[in-house]
């Protein structure tokens, strides 16, 4: 089965089509088709091509299926003998897409 791994939100991600994967929130409306073009690797049954950093040609086609925020995560800062703690929560803002396609 061919997968690939591709950059997107200072992150990269291994996928194989038809997988749902979260990434750091993207500027697009839900149901809308997106495409990639910074794709590092790709590999199709044995045949792999490795990109210096990206591959030309090749792309990873996905749609926007959900917008959201994810889990609290907490910073919490502490400094030992001085009585100071302080706690701050927050949500990153997410965006789920649905790989649909593999070019290249």
């Amino acid at each position: 089965m061919a997968y690939a791994v591709f950059k997107t939100g200072g992150k990269q991600y291994r996928v194989q089509e038809g997988d749902k994967i979260d990434v750091e929130k993207l500027d697009i409306e839900v149901g809308t088709n997106t495409s990639f073009e910074e794709v590092l690797l790709v590999s199709n049954e044995g045949d792999t091509k490795v990109g210096t950093p990206f591959l030309q040609g090749a792309a990873v086609k996905a749609t926007v299926v959900d917008q959201f925020r994810g889990k609290k995560g907490v910073a919490f800062k502490f400094k030992r003998r001085k009585g100071y703690h302080k706690t701050k929560g927050f949500r990153r803002h997410l965006t789920q897409l649905e790989i649909t396609g593999i070019q290249g």
